[in-house]
């Protein structure tokens, strides 16, 4: 149980207003963006290792911070179990998601992934102020279905070649990396390590990932990396901006806005992520992008007007 001061110390998790609306839009647009960051420097260096770089990077960061703030015994506060359950489902999501698009296509693996915040919503169900009404599982239902408009319409099962069993394969490894996704931010939400500092909590996550993807990178055969002035650019984006800065910043919504809300507001990071691409790589936009981007718009509007403004407490995490 967590202490008198511990359970004062528990945020105020509130519906979002217009500072977390823009927040979460630069952070989606962030987001986006570092698809594009990711694909552009590929034939140089492969997305799992830039992904380990980034975290490891980050990872030492953190942990420096950490250390220089609390000490080697910052870690034996209690947040160690839930903290590492926190860091594995992050870096599973990673994992499973990198296998997806070996089987399915990159559009298949960007709309199962971002079932996440359904699988947010259903772990915060029994939380009263989390709970969603009938209503605002229809504006989710929405967002989702746009987003599968946005990336699979015309899109076939078995394209590029591949057979019908690995595109099945392939898409429940993208749902499985959604799953992981949204059990992270349940944990996050529940956990002794939602308690922790905002460093800590992100340090938990990058230095697990950072682990775990340099031992997959090295099982794959995808450890080479050629550094490029693009490629250090790049990586240097991601490090700083993406799991520096936005984790940051991410973490301090997820303690202060309610996380099922947050979560459906990342439905917009793919949509971005596509728009970049036409922008920057000359990506072709499509009639069903538009319809897709209509559909999560109106199911974001659904969700997040028909709540009151009102802040609720929520009770202390076990």
């Amino acid at each position: 149980m967590l202490s008198r001061a511990a359970h004062r110390a528990v945020p105020l998790r509130r519906h979002l207003d217009l500072r977390a609306l823009a927040i979460m839009l630069t952070l989606c647009m962030l987001w986006g963006f570092q698809q594009v960051a990711i694909k552009a420097v590929a034939p140089s260096a492969p997305p799992v290792m830039q992904l380990a770089i980034r975290f490891g990077c980050a990872a030492a960061f953190f942990g420096i911070w950490v250390l220089a703030r609390e000490g080697i015994g910052g870690f034996v506060d209690g947040t160690l179990p839930s903290g590492l359950l926190l860091g594995l489902t992050f870096s599973m999501e990673f994992v499973f998601a990198g296998e997806a698009l070996v089987h399915t296509s990159a559009a298949h693996t960007v709309v199962f992934l971002y079932t996440a915040p359904l699988f947010t919503a259903l772990g915060l169900q029994y939380l009263p102020d989390e709970r969603l009404s009938a209503a605002q599982w229809l504006g989710i239902a929405m967002a989702f279905a746009g987003v599968a408009v946005a990336f699979l319409a015309s899109t076939g099962r078995t394209g590029s070649g591949r057979s019908a069993a690995a595109a099945i394969t392939g898409d429940l490894l993208a749902l499985a990396a959604g799953a992981s996704w949204g059990l992270s931010t349940v944990v996050l939400r529940r956990g002794r390590v939602g308690n922790a500092a905002t460093a800590k909590t992100v340090f938990y996550q990058v230095s697990f990932a950072a682990l775990l993807l340099f031992a997959f990178a090295a099982l794959t055969g995808q450890w080479s990396v050629r550094w490029t002035p693009v490629t250090i650019a790049s990586v240097a984006f991601q490090t700083v901006f993406i799991a520096i800065a936005s984790y940051l910043v991410w973490f301090w919504l997820l303690r202060h806005y309610l996380n099922s809300r947050l979560m459906l507001l990342s439905l917009l990071t793919p949509l971005f992520g596509v728009a970049f691409g036409v922008a920057l790589l000359g990506d072709a936009l499509e009639l069903r992008f538009a319809i897709g981007t209509f559909l999560v718009l109106g199911g974001v509007l659904i969700v997040h007007v028909l709540p009151s403004l009102r802040p609720t407490r929520v009770a202390a995490a076990p």
